[in-house]
């Protein structure tokens, strides 16, 4: 019979046990349900709730508990429901009375409420750590490849030529801000509910400063009913992943383009490509893909907990039992991503040549023609109109503005001199380039500077491990 069943005639019907019941997921944070346990009962001694030798025996017994299923020894029992039957239904086994004075001042509605905030405190130290680890890879590849061009894009046309390092700092900087929104997440559960019951408290004179204390929580949920109801943690943990998914999907999307044949920028790594099992020649960027593929499973996750929480009166619904395999899926499905694709980058061959090839094609110093009648004091629309004209000139005689005579530039305006040919080189134009925040040589190496900086800053304030 269940620890519940005192108030019932009939025992739990097979089926309606096992729907009912989370055990499978509950696994995950078994490690966490036991230190909440530990600091609970820590508490009531500390309260005089419960003996002095009590606590010590069930300290004892669930660090042993703890240490078995560390090990994979503990031996599940198909009937427990949940994690908390499992460990307080062993427990007891174990040592007795004292294992059943545990639950003391507490319902399963704070318990699992406790365990759950404790584990997306750990999710989000882990991602936070995956975060760092990527980021570190792109600030070690744009240090080593400072003036290697390519072309920027806008519409998937090329634009104008950028350096290499601009554009993988660009993506340390969509990072940078999913390791803030998942700092925020670790934060937003970084409260305890322990001491709220059922939802409304206690009659015991339970010290809940004190259990947030011990189980490392920076401030104590004032209001019960908002402590055992509350998923919004999970929400923000669900969205800066979704968030950090789709960044991931974006950097993967171009390494898939750049991978190709018709880009030719680099080539990856036999260790993240696959082949065709009919086509020999075929070096597939399958990782890249199934990185792009897996955003949509984090988005699921996000959206399966807004819709079970957007129609819950207050306070615990059954439905809550649904709000923890999301964050599970979502954490491990980002931290595998992020360790793809920092592979993925650190072993790529970087095409340097090619790069700067398409860089000179596609009309990319047509913007730094312009800027140069300008200069010379023609308006900037009527240079826009100018060099438009002059690319219409090329593409009818398949020409790139490289190729115009310093004859051709007069005929399209007597501004045009003979140093026009300097505003033409990719690299040239891309290392002038030195506003705050450009792809100039300068302006890069100040970023770099910069984002090295923000690293370190982020690195110093990554939250320590949980310690049981």
């Amino acid at each position: 019979m269940a620890l519940w069943g005192g108030r019932f005639e009939k025992g739990v019907d097979a089926f309606t046990q096992e729907f009912g019941a989370s055990l499978e997921v509950d696994k995950s944070m078994a490690q966490q349900d036991i230190r909440a346990s530990r600091a609970h009962a820590k508490m009531l001694a500390k309260q005089g709730i419960i003996s002095e030798d009590d606590q010590k025996a069930i300290d004892s017994g669930l660090e042993k508990i703890a240490g078995e299923i560390e090990q994979g020894t503990f031996v599940w029992d198909v009937n427990d429901e949940d994690i908390h039957m499992a460990v307080e239904s062993k427990l007891t086994k174990d040592i007795g009375a004292p294992g059943a004075r545990l639950h003391t001042g507490r319902s399963r509605n704070d318990q699992v409420a406790c365990d759950i905030r404790l584990l997306a405190k750990d999710l989000a130290r882990d991602l936070l750590q995956g975060n760092l680890s990527l980021r570190k890879v792109l600030l070690e590849l744009a240090e080593k490849y400072q003036g290697v061009v390519l072309p920027g894009y806008t519409h998937l046309q090329h634009a104008q030529p950028v350096q290499l390092s601009h554009h993988l700092l660009a993506y340390f900087w969509m990072f940078t801000r999913d390791y803030t929104r998942l700092a925020s997440a670790y934060d937003a559960a970084d409260a305890n509910p322990l001491g709220a019951a059922a939802l409304a408290g206690t009659t015991y004179p339970l010290d809940r400063a004190y259990t947030s204390k011990l189980l490392g929580f920076a401030t104590t949920i004032p209001n019960s009913l908002d402590a055992v109801s509350d998923r919004d943690y999970l929400l923000d943990l669900e969205y800066a992943a979704s968030v950090s998914m789709m960044h991931l999907s974006r950097l993967c999307e171009e390494i898939v383009l750049w991978s190709s044949t018709e880009f030719g920028f680099i080539t990856l790594s036999d260790s993240y490509s696959t082949g065709s099992s009919i086509m020999p020649q075929k070096k597939n960027p399958d990782f890249a893909e199934l990185t792009r593929g897996k955003t949509g499973r984090v988005y699921g996750d996000l959206m399966a907990l807004l819709t079970v929480m957007k129609g819950l009166p207050l306070t615990y619904n059954k439905d809550l039992q649904e709000c923890k395999e999301g964050p599970l899926d979502a954490a491990k499905t980002l931290s595998d991503c992020m360790e793809i694709a920092s592979g993925m980058l650190e072993t790529m061959q970087v095409n340097e040549d090619t790069m700067l090839e398409q860089a000179k094609r596609g009309f990319t110093a047509a913007t730094d023609v312009a800027d140069y009648l300008a200069k010379k004091g023609m308006p900037f629309r009527e240079a826009h109109r100018v060099v438009g004209e002059l690319v219409l000139y090329c593409e009818q005689h398949h020409k790139g503005l490289e190729d115009l005579t310093p004859e051709e530039f007069k005929a399209a305006s007597p501004l045009f001199e003979d140093d026009v040919a300097r505003d033409l080189d990719p690299k040239g134009i891309a290392y002038a380039r030195n506003t705050y925040g450009g792809t100039g040589k300068d302006a890069v190496a100040e970023q770099l500077a910069e984002a090295k900086a923000r690293y370190a800053t982020d690195e110093d304030a990554l939250p320590a491990p949980a310690s049981n």
